[in-house]
């Protein structure tokens, strides 16, 4: 008896090596694992492939037909004996590619003549190559149609109908050993489960599962290819909807303290002060949480916005709201440099307000405390002793603030800033510091789509904030393409030179931090002046453009006078403060920089960036990085340097971030070029992470309905009784490493 938890080894045959090959490298340990280990695409097999253009090293599977078929007899040079060569010729609807096979003895050659005569068709797969003027396939395996003779994995093509399954692979598994042994399981497994309900099929017009199963493993049309897909599409939503909705109303569910703001005017006498007019956004969001946070359960809403849209404004007055009803606000940022300056910022803003308890202090105001993991216990003491007696209304810092001995009077919002995603013990952490939950205000500078956020932040409530305040000023981009116009890097520090003779400042971003990091099997590519010697930011010996050379290269050579500093993660935590209060002061005209100036950096003064290396960067970084110029009210300019070639992915990306500074837009970009997996994050313990067959852009319309229908069932049985199969899966996701992610939030 076979079913889905079996041992995929049931079904594999006895080829050992494959069978390693398939259970290790591609993780299907299981019947069901096999089953569900969909094709990537699919190969007409009653036509030939229609091929319009090809690049060198790609992997290509096609139908194709023996249009010549040669053997030829030459001298081994390494025994001297004679040996063979078949030289065929394989026609596609597009280009030909010639093959050859090579044996020892005639027998053997004679043998694969035979098989291939002109005019057999059959599959083709091999890696692309150039010899001669013409195209190859080299080292091909193959499987031809209409020959009897083969062993019982070619016969499995008998059973296939127009269309061939292509599936993810790994070396030493082709294609056909997971269609056969697909083939096979079909035939022999017991009843598989459905975990769509019965009533959610029939009203969603979704295949049931063994149908499914069938039309995607062995489809006969289009359709019944696009049938399957959308009902394993719609099971994935609809799993993860349910694991998100429950998470939803698990929170809704807890008891939080209400925050109305009726015990202080800290709120009031800020906006008082304000010496501009909130947006539109700001106010109507503001509200929203406002509303929130006087609800009697916790608020979990998500707060996005472009770069500079306002939403720190946002946060800080949420924060004030928390001060005036008694209770305390915590700020985590991911970096001790964004912490730093958020500190920094938000005393700024305060004033007086920040000076609770001092002299000169406003009657409403309260204390703004910088807690970091570099912090001496000396330092700390005084912050601490003052965030545990409330003293502190805001507290702002890193994760040195879920540490055990950080004790909160009465946390009542917890703000967690870029790109920060919470754990599960770190939620947990942060509850029992507030004695009840907190209320929670994730923000984030990345613009996500509805559907993303749906799927990934689905626990949470969305806001977003679309309006730039007044006084930003456009940023222009540009691509400084080295692999064309080696020469354009001289320009590019010409043009650097000429920002700070304006008397603005300039950032200059790097990957690395030294050169000693670059990666095992990376290249130099390196440019050099007339002199010889290597051109700044081109490629430093190591690779990759890194910040401690850089600085010296551009130090001594084309901005040599200009006051030029460096700053990284990896410098003590003094040394990065002094430097980034210098460059604020304009002390410093160009900063040398890794990503550590990603985000909350606001330096009104800095005019230009230039990301060297920009390939390297993902699109929603360089939009990040974008957004630290034109602050000011003076006009950004942008260069982002590359060696890219013009056809590369990288290359694309580039230009689809030049071409706009719209968040939202480049968001989407950036998906369609990644996994979504990525979006759920890789898990480090073996499991698959991310979305199987979602695209969260593509499927818009199925989460949608999945989420519809996630919240009817859990209408009807919050414990979906009713639906077993379908409640087993929900708990399997919830015990995930994937469902771990998704509390990150």
């Amino acid at each position: 008896m076979i079913g889905l938890d079996s041992p995929v080894v049931a079904v594999l045959g006895d080829h050992k090596k494959k069978r390693e090959a398939i259970a290790e490298k591609l993780g299907l340990r299981t019947v069901g694992d096999l089953l569900h280990h969909f094709p990537r695409r699919y190969v007409k097999t009653g036509e030939l492939t229609r091929i319009d253009e090809l690049h060198e090293g790609e992997v290509l599977t096609v139908v194709g037909q023996i249009a010549e078929s040669g053997l030829a007899t030459y001298k081994d040079r390494r025994t001297g004996r004679p040996a063979y060569r078949l030289d065929v010729v394989v026609r596609t609807d597009g280009p030909s590619f010639r093959i050859s096979f090579f044996a020892k003895n005639r027998g053997t050659a004679q043998w694969q003549q035979d098989r291939m005569p002109v005019g057999r068709r059959g599959i083709f797969l091999g890696k692309v190559g150039r010899f001669r003027h013409e195209w190859q396939l080299t080292n091909p395996q193959l499987v031809l149609f209409g020959d009897k003779d083969e062993d019982a994995a070619q016969l499995s093509l008998d059973a296939i109908g127009e269309f061939y399954p292509i599936y993810p692979l790994t070396k030493g598994v082709d294609s056909w050993d997971i269609q056969r042994a697909v083939a096979f399981a079909l035939t022999v497994i017991d009843d598989v489960p459905d975990v769509i309900p019965a009533p959610v099929r029939e009203e969603y017009d979704l295949l049931d599962v063994h149908t499914a199963l069938q039309r995607i493993h062995n489809p006969h049309d289009h359709g019944e290819i696009a049938g399957a897909q959308r009902r394993f599409r719609f099971e994935e939503a609809l799993v993860t909807q349910l694991v998100l909705a429950r998470r939803r109303r698990l929170l809704r569910a807890q008891a939080a303290q209400a925050r109305t703001g009726d015990q202080g005017g800290l709120l009031a006498e800020f906006d008082a002060r304000l010496p501009f007019e909130l947006t539109e956004g700001q106010r109507a969001i503001g509200a929203e949480i406002e509303h929130d946070l006087a609800q009697p359960h916790p608020m979990n809403r998500l707060l996005q916005g472009e770069v500079g849209s306002g939403k720190t404004l946002v946060a800080l007055r949420a924060m004030l709201r928390v001060v005036d009803s008694g209770g305390q606000a915590a700020l985590l940022a991911p970096t001790e440099v964004l912490a730093q300056q958020h500190h920094r910022s938000i005393t700024a803003l305060l004033g007086d307000l920040a000076a609770g308890g001092m002299l000169g202090g406003s009657a409403d105001a309260t204390n703004v405390e910088l807690l970091t993991g570099s912090m001496t216990k000396a330092q700390r003491t005084g912050p601490m002793s003052r965030i545990a007696t409330g003293e502190a209304g805001i507290v702002i810092g890193t994760h040195a603030l879920l540490e055990e001995n950080v004790m909160f009077a009465d946390l009542g919002l917890v703000v967690v800033d870029e790109q920060h995603r919470f754990g599960v013990e770190q939620r947990a952490a942060l509850t029992d510091k507030a004695g009840t939950p907190p209320h929670v205000l994730v923000m984030t500078a990345t613009p996500i789509p509805r559907t993303v956020a749906m799927t990934v932040f689905g626990d949470l409530e969305t806001s977003t904030l679309t309006e730039l305040p007044a006084g930003r000023a456009p940023i222009q981009t540009n691509v400084v393409a080295l692999a064309e116009h080696p020469s354009w890097i001289g320009r590019v520090w010409e043009r650097v030179r000429e920002e700070v003779e304006k008397g603005h400042q300039v950032y200059v971003v790097c990957p690395r931090i030294t050169g000693d990091e670059a990666e095992q099997g990376e290249t130099d590519q390196v440019d050099l002046d007339e002199e010889g010697d290597v051109v700044p930011g081109s490629k430093p010996d190591g690779g990759l453009a890194a910040v401690e050379e850089v600085t010296a290269q551009l130090a001594e050579g084309p901005l040599a006078g200009l006051r030029v500093e460096k700053l990284h993660g990896k410098m003590p935590p003094d040394d990065k403060d002094r430097v980034m209060r210098a460059f604020a002061a304009g002390e410093v005209d160009v900063l040398v920089s890794t990503t550590v100036i990603e985000v909350g950096v606001d330096v009104a003064n800095a005019t230009a960036m230039v990301l060297l290396d920009a390939e390297r960067f993902g699109v929603s970084q360089l939009h990040q990085l974008r957004g630290r110029v034109g602050r000011g009210g003076l006009p950004g300019l942008c260069l982002l340097v590359t060696h890219a070639e013009p056809q590369s992915p990288a290359r694309q990306r580039l230009d689809a971030v030049a071409a706009t500074t719209d968040g939202f837009e480049l968001s989407r970009v950036d998906l369609e070029q990644r996994r979504e997996g990525d979006v759920l994050g890789k898990s480090q313990s073996g499991y698959r992470s991310g979305l199987q067959n979602l695209r969260v852009l593509r499927d818009e319309k199925t989460i949608v309905q999945a989420r519809e229908a996630a919240n009817a069932l859990l209408d009807a049985d919050a414990d979906l009784a009713h639906a077993p199969d379908l409640a087993v899966a929900v708990h399997r996701l919830e015990l995930s490493v994937q469902a771990d992610f998704m509390d990150k939030s």
